[in-house]
């Protein structure tokens, strides 16, 4: 029910690309968010995707964050995660153009899961690095195989807990896709503590920021903060940039 009042005050504030003033914003969009090439890439996510749908094996999952709407145990067939807990086809593609777009020579996921983000980002920009972060090994094993059977070669992945794995001094990134604990106390931590690691043209992607209202009012703070210029709502994401030309703006977008 939390969803359903979400979406539908989502609909009521959400604009597309001709209610937007910002050439930047336009630009991402016109080119990026709204771009229907069928890129051939798409048919190797694809691919990947259908091996997992096939893949009967069952595994223990370990799982450090908000827990599961759809799996009542942690015991669960690779199948079942791919189909019910994996990134949509459409977000996959989405994520896909995001990296095709921006081309992010560093890019950083919390949260491998079975790996079908970590494959759009590796795909979007294969000249690009790839570090994903996952909690739990048999899960995180499972991802390691697909890449090797699909040759995705720009990927390493780091197997433990966020907090730990999350030490990475020294580093920048073009892109972090924030997908491993949808509760509001570690998305809000996760982001102070990736903060040094942003620079002027790095872009943030939160998912489900209206999963429950714990996650709006982290988004809220997320959007608040005095580092973020421009930020982005599309309702199972929200993107944010630290482009310090930008003036601070929030938007609410279809895609």
């Amino acid at each position: 029910m939390h969803l359903v009042i979400a979406y539908i005050k989502f609909l009521w504030k959400s604009k597309n690309e001709y209610s937007v003033h910002s050439p930047f914003v336009f630009d991402l969009l016109t080119q990026c968010l709204y771009n229907r090439t069928d890129f051939p890439d798409y048919e190797l996510l694809e691919g990947y995707r259908r091996a997992l749908l096939e893949n009967r094996q069952t595994i223990e999952v370990t799982d450090f964050g908000a827990g599961s709407k759809v799996f009542k145990s942690n015991t669960r067939k690779v199948s079942a995660i791919a189909k019910n807990a994996g990134i949509s086809p459409g977000r996959a593609m989405l994520l896909y153009r995001l990296s095709r777009y921006l081309k992010p020579a560093n890019s950083l996921e919390i949260g491998t899961s079975l790996g079908l983000a970590t494959a759009a980002l590796a795909l979007g920009h294969p000249d690009g690095k790839v570090t994903t972060l996952e909690g739990c090994p048999q899960t995180a094993g499972i991802a390691q195989k697909q890449f090797e059977h699909f040759k995705l070669g720009n990927i390493s992945c780091r197997i433990g807990e966020f907090m730990q794995t999350l030490n990475l001094p020294d580093q920048k990134f073009d892109l972090v896709y924030f997908d491993g604990n949808h509760q509001k106390q570690p998305t809000l931590d996760y982001f102070n503590l990736l903060l040094p690691t942003a620079h002027n043209d790095t872009v943030w992607i939160f998912d489900d920021i209206h999963w429950s209202t714990q996650m709006e009012e982290a988004w809220e703070s997320i959007k608040q903060s005095p580092n973020v210029r421009v930020t982005i709502d599309t309702f199972q994401w929200g993107l944010v940039f630290f482009r310090k030309e930008q003036p601070k703006q929030d938007f609410v977008i279809r895609c």
